[in-house]
């Protein structure tokens, strides 16, 4: 279904180990306390091993999520921006495009540590939509104590305007103006790993299903890969516009794919009683393999020019939430932003959300029944 964003919230879970039952040893085979030995063995292996590594926490710095349910109502906004520079009779020139930004309603359901739901275009639903080319969204987030995913997929509709531009010599202002002639498909992973997932809690800003303490900070490292096709047809700008643009930036298409190694630090602050701010920031170096009008982009042979290929690129996260484990309210901004620069053409490009949600939780778990929310 188009428009859909199915965003999951997975926290780590504890495994159990189960040992095989063996055939009876005679007593002149083996003795009975070698078998028993090794069945707790192995239950220490798979249970409170894989435990202490993904899911143990500090109680003093997080609590626990007392209930197995939850349900969650969301109001989303979701955007993006290119800019596209290069240099022309010594001065730098650029142009910006940037869609309408899409408005979403959602509707989630939790259990535990799964969180599953569906949101729609406010737009379609009101048949206000007009654009031509449909808009495709798909995000999937996996927040567990330790380690985190992302998997995403936006295909862009056709509802550009040009944003901003700089160095042009133009007698009209095109500012604001409708552009057709721009259209992108990304599609991406990030994975990544928190090192004091003891005492700093992702889920307790971004799904809700646990609650931050003590205020706490960790460093975290990651990895991702992302695909990106971009159509230009700058012939659709205003004549004046191209007959004054460089010819580097007139290209047709843009392909790449952009691998990166990151590292960061994230801080979840409690400055009130259930309130928590998180901020985290996740500088990467990336290598860029890129094909302008289907050639390679950097046709030089020498052992060294990968270098050529090296970019930054940043992924920011914020978060603002109530939560007193019974009932939730918060907001939380995510941005992707990539780099591609060479020598004749440089190119940003960002996309993210803005997500605004409240809800509750429900059917307390078993340990926590006959306790008062909040404490």
């Amino acid at each position: 279904m188009n428009n859909h964003i199915l965003p999951l919230c997975l926290l780590a879970a504890t495994l159990h180990g189960t040992a095989l039952s063996a055939q009876e040893l005679s007593a002149e085979q083996a003795p009975a306390a070698v078998p028993t030995g090794l069945k707790a063995k192995v239950k220490r292996t798979f249970g409170q091993v894989f435990n202490q590594v993904f899911s143990e926490v500090d109680s003093t710095y997080i609590a626990d999520n007392r209930y197995n349910l939850a349900f969650m109502l969301e109001q989303s906004f979701w955007g993006e921006k290119y800019r596209m520079s290069a240099h022309r009779e010594g001065e730098l020139q650029r142009i910006s495009f940037a869609p309408d930004v899409t408005p979403k309603i959602g509707v989630y359901f939790g259990w535990r540590w799964i969180f599953l739901g569906v949101a729609f275009n406010t737009s379609d639903l009101m048949g206000k939509n007009k654009n031509e080319a449909t808009k495709k969204e798909f995000v999937l987030n996996l927040y567990s104590s330790r380690f985190g995913i992302d998997l995403y997929y936006r295909k862009t509709g056709n509802d550009f305007h040009i944003s901003s531009y700089k160095n042009f010599d133009l007698p009209t202002d095109y500012v604001g103006q409708d552009f057709k002639g721009f259209e992108s498909t990304v599609k991406g992973l990030n994975i990544y790993w928190i090192f004091n997932n003891r005492k700093f809690s992702y889920p307790a800003a971004y799904s809700q299903s646990t609650n931050q303490r003590v205020s706490c900070g960790s460093f975290m490292a990651g990895f991702s890969y992302s695909n990106h096709k971009i159509g230009f047809d700058y012939t659709l700008l205003p004549a004046d516009m191209v007959a004054n643009m460089d010819e580097s930036l007139k290209f047709n298409n843009l392909q790449f794919n952009d691998y990166n190694l990151s590292f960061g630090y994230g801080y979840n602050w409690v400055f009130a009683k259930n309130c928590l701010f998180n901020l985290s920031l996740m500088p990467a170096l990336s290598y860029k393999k890129a094909r302008i009008n289907g050639l390679p982009a950097n046709a030089d042979t020498q052992w060294r020019s990968w270098v050529n290929n090296l970019n930054v690129d940043l992924i920011t996260r914020a978060g603002l939430t109530w939560n007193n484990s019974k009932y939730f309210v918060g907001a939380s901004l995510y941005i992707n932003t990539y780099y591609y620069h060479r020598k004749e053409l440089v190119m940003t490009n960002s996309f993210g959300g803005l997500r605004i949600y409240s809800g509750f939780n429900f059917w307390k778990k078993r340990q926590y029944r006959g306790e008062e929310a909040g404490k």
